[in-house]
């Protein structure tokens, strides 16, 4: 069997956080498959693999930061997911099933791992999203790791998905609604009047939760190569 290997892309793997706590898991499952396709872009869609597992690829980090980063906020607050991303290279096992396998799901495996492990301590307990790069032959934007070392992308992307997991964590109800409104277009103004509350009063919870630092950093991810 000749098996087609693809040019180093960015894997995205996700779950749900605590879903075996879960009262009714096909509401729960119904509620991922929504948020997926809601989040989706017709070029790269998220697909559920298996049990609450979802997972998809993308031609640069920053597009899969970007997907990361929606899908998160949509289900957010009835859903909370953990994401790995994975650069690297992948094979595909069987094009009509979708199955791959290859260095990119390996690190994504390794980034949801180590997230998942984090998030059990204090300091990080409101880690979601990891990054591990299987060291490439031909590093997109910086010099490539040695094996089993990290490389200074990893670190720098890490640090800013650590504090901004954390800011997303301390975000109240409403503080959820605002951000994934604002994500989604919507102006100030008009999530003034979904909430039913002064602009004044919106504008002002941007600023004292964060949501404008989380939506900055979030722009520049999402330019990443």
């Amino acid at each position: 069997m000749n098996l087609k290997s693809s040019p180093s892309v960015v894997a995205l793997l996700g779950d749900v956080v605590n879903s075996r706590a879960a009262s009714d898991r096909v509401r729960l499952h119904r509620g991922l498959v929504a948020g997926l396709v809601r989040s989706s872009d017709g070029a790269s869609p998220l697909r559920v693999t298996v049990g609450d597992e979802f997972q998809g690829t993308y031609g640069t980090l920053g597009a899969a930061l970007d997907a990361a980063f929606r899908i998160r906020i949509d289900l957010l607050p009835d859903i909370d997911v953990r994401i790995g991303l994975g650069r690297g290279p992948v094979v595909d096992l069987d094009v009509e099933e979708g199955l791959q396998d290859g260095p990119g799901w390996w690190a994504a495996r390794e980034a949801i791992e180590d997230v998942e492990r984090s998030s059990r301590g204090t300091a990080l307990r409101q880690l979601r999203t990891g990054y591990r790069w299987a060291a490439p032959s031909a590093p997109p934007s910086s010099t490539a790791p040695a094996t089993g070392e990290r490389s200074a992308e990893e670190d720098a992307v890490n640090a800013a998905l650590a504090c901004r997991d954390q800011l997303v964590g301390s975000l109240s109800d409403r503080g959820l609604r605002v951000l994934a409104g604002l994500l989604g277009g919507a102006s100030q103004a008009d999530l003034a009047k979904r909430e039913g509350v002064s602009a004044s009063a919106v504008s002002q919870q941007v600023r004292s939760q964060g949501i404008g630092a989380i939506l900055h950093a979030h722009e520049m991810l999402r330019r990443l190569p």
